[in-house]
């Protein structure tokens, strides 16, 4: 190539001067090029591939010079992989494994036996990989699942094609399952192509490797740039892909549109074993594959690379709705969708009992991960944002194999049986139960309106921590803009809402379906005090506080209902009152007022919606001035005045009253609204005091 740091295919990431600051430190250079390959999702996905390098060390127990590879461990993720992500092993010891390796029967045993080769006792858990990796020679190995490479692995006629494209410079290894015995082939492959500058594994990825980093990088890009510019090609040769269209897209707003109204009913349906998290995208990829003429033939075929269905499942579900369909009737909807969801349930049973065998885990979840909808777009469900994303950035990589490999010859996938193999390996279920324990609010998807500061924030905070995913809302875009630049995309998302519009609260709701799927847990902490006299109340004061509080609570509920009832999963519907609605005190009037209607309309909230699962609770605080958006302006003011003290008194005030003498944080008020939504399953229509004891305040 005439200038090796343009290509147009790939993303050249290399910085001379970072690069440089790493000087002779060959694993810091490791862990930099394995972070720029994983930052373009084209070369891989998140959690997809592994690199590796070799250095000279010395052994700790002979004081001898040793040869250490250090390659990614299981279930790390290249673009943000770290030292502590990392293994390392003595290479000798790795390679004499194949003097007791017993062959293909043996793969399990031999993942144990890494463990014996570890050199360096920080390291993470080795992975399938590692003898990928270490029965090779080099000093820098990158192994890559690139959407090019895969579509020529995944094309009829592989090997040819590699041929094609690569002459003699490029080894191809069939397919194979990772383990020990695919080391040894890649092994053999070198040995009977010296001088081959990596190895394509059939339906798998690409090896490719240099005596440095740098070398190590080039030579992926430009591999992988040769099978793009000869993919490219061959599409331009063709005319089209995937049989041309057959369904026309809906305008953009209409498919967010439809995509808004159907995500609770499939986020229903796909969560009949365990609620899901979900993701929609309708880019341009993804339209052209699921309007078209093929989509009927390849979608049943399934993935080829092991690294995309077992995050999407072996296939998609394909509706059959028409792009038009009216959505309006969630009951007719359902009696559409349902049947489909059961025929997938049934296949993938079939598929587990057709494939299994006697020491297999037990049957997951056979719900669809991937559910497409002709003319709209495609949705992803798992079980939180990060992992139903990258489900989704999986099949979008899947779409580029087979559009690619469609356009080189025909794509081929893998054998059912094979897939099962992988899918349901001992070793992935292993790794599947050292997953962490998921938290308490796991698979939710909580709104929080006033969640710009304050109380709002608080319990927004609350909900993150606790593992649920956030819409924060709050009238004021830039801080709520600001409480959420701490969390990812994948954790929390901002949205601006005026709670006394319904169309701003169903635009809330809107984008909250959009970016999770649906809602599981509606919070109402928009507000403000006004303290007035009865005469100094204006009816401007009063129209304020009934729309901010009582109208605002009322509109969140009722759009937030009708999601959840979509969903049919139940669900928690919690407002923020205050102690005085149900104390009676001076200069107070609109203020106690509104609060008292907050908490009888849960209360009828609560008799009406219990038929739905849906719980409806109110948290009444008291004295929260410390942290208080409430406590900053003429609220203060006006109590310290109802109460003959000064402003700077009120926290130690408030704190004495209380029968436990504690200062009220909007922490506090976070913990009673998570104690309703993930403790007190059972309860509804109830008032939860956190005030530090009212007597007077008692509700019964």
């Amino acid at each position: 190539m005439e200038n090796v740091k343009t290509f147009k295919y790939v993303d050249y990431l290399w910085d001379e001067e970072k690069a440089a600051s790493f000087g002779d430190d060959q694993v810091a250079l490791f862990l930099y090029r394995s972070n720029i390959l994983g930052a373009d999702l084209r070369i891989t996905n998140y959690g997809g591939g592994n690199t590796s390098c070799k250095t000279i060390e010395k052994d700790p127990l002979t004081n001898e010079e040793v040869e250490v590879m250090w390659v990614k461990g299981s279930g790390g993720d290249i673009g943000t992989l770290t030292r502590k992500g990392i293994a390392g092993l003595y290479t000798e010891r790795l390679r004499n494994l194949k003097n007791v390796y017993g062959g293909l029967a043996d793969e399990d045993r031999m993942v144990g036996l890494f463990d014996h080769c570890i050199f360096d006792l920080e390291s993470k858990a080795p992975s399938i990989d590692t003898p990928l990796h270490g029965l090779l020679p080099f000093k820098h190995i990158d192994h890559l699942h690139p959407d090019a490479l895969i579509a020529v692995a995944a094309a009829k006629d592989s090997e040819a094609i590699t041929k094609e494209i690569w002459g003699d410079t490029m080894g191809w290894v069939p397919w194979q399952r990772p383990g020990f015995d695919l080391g040894l082939q890649l092994e053999k492959c070198l040995a009977d192509n010296p001088g081959i500058r990596g190895i394509v594994l059939g339906s798998h990825g690409l090896f490719t490797w240099g005596d440095t980093s740098y070398e190590s990088y080039m030579n992926s890009l430009e591999v992988i740039e040769m099978a793009s510019e000869y993919i490219a090609k061959k599409i331009e040769e063709k005319g089209q892909v995937f049989g041309g269209q057959k369904v026309e897209s809906l305008p953009a707003d209409e498919r967010k549109n439809k995509a808004a109204q159907i995500m609770p009913l499939l986020r229903g349906l796909a969560s009949s074993e365990n609620r899901m998290v979900g993701h929609f995208t309708d880019s341009d990829v993804v339209l052209e594959y699921i309007n078209s003429n093929d989509l009927e033939r390849l979608a049943p075929l399934g993935t080829s690379c092991p690294d995309h269905f077992l995050r999407t499942k072996i296939q998609p579900l394909v509706l059959t709705l028409d792009k038009n369909e009216d959505l309006s009737d969630s009951k007719a909807i359902l009696e559409k969708l349902n049947p489909l969801f059961e025929q997938y349930r049934q296949e993938y049973k079939d598929y587990y009992e057709t494939c299994k065998h006697s020491n297999s885990p037990a049957m997951r979840d056979p719900n669809p991960v991937i559910i497409i909808y002709p003319g709209v777009g495609m949705f992803s469900f798992s079980k939180d944002k990060q992992t139903t994303r990258v489900a989704n950035e999986f099949y979008v990589n899947a779409i580029n194999v087979m559009r690619g490999a469609e356009a080189i010859s025909e794509y081929t996938s893998l054998p059912r049986q094979e897939a099962f193999d992988i899918e349901y390996w001992l070793l992935e279920e292993a790794k599947l139960q050292r997953m962490p324990k998921e938290k308490p609010l796991s698979r939710k998807v909580a709104i929080v309106t006033g969640a710009g500061g304050g109380i709002g924030q608080a319990i927004a905070d609350k909900m993150v921590q606790e593992g649920a995913v956030v819409v924060y809302t709050d009238l004021n875009q830039e801080a709520v803009e600001s409480v959420t630049a701490k969390y990812s995309k994948d954790q929390a998302v901002a949205v601006t809402c005026d709670v006394t519009s319904e169309e701003a609260i169903a635009n809330a709701f809107k984008e909250a379906v959009l970016a999770f799927g649906g809602v599981d847990i509606i919070v109402h902490s928009a507000g403000l005090a006004i303290s007035k006299s009865l005469e100094d109340t204006t009816t401007k004061d009063w129209d304020l506080l009934e729309n901010v509080l009582v109208k605002g609570q009322f509109l969140m509920a009722k759009s937030g209902a009708e999601v959840l009832k979509k969903q049919n999963l139940g669900g928690d519907i919690v407002s923020i009152a205050s102690k005085n609605g149900l104390v009676a005190g001076p200069n107070n009037v609109a203020y106690g007022t509104a609060k008292a209607a907050q908490q009888h309309m849960t209360r009828l909230l609560a008799a009406e919606l219990a038929a739905d699962k849906i719980r409806v609770n109110v948290v009444n605080p008291d004295g929260v001035i410390v942290g208080s958006k409430i406590w900053e302006g003429s609220w203060a003011e006006g109590r310290a005045k109802a109460n003959g003290i000064s402003v700077e008194e009120l926290p130690a005030f408030y704190a004495k009253r209380n029968l436990l003498n504690e200062i009220i944080l909007p922490e506090d008020i976070a913990n009673g609204v998570f104690a309703c939504v993930a403790i007190l399953d059972k309860t509804t229509g109830n008032i939860i005091n956190v005030d530090g004891g009212m007597a007077n305040a008692f509700p019964r």
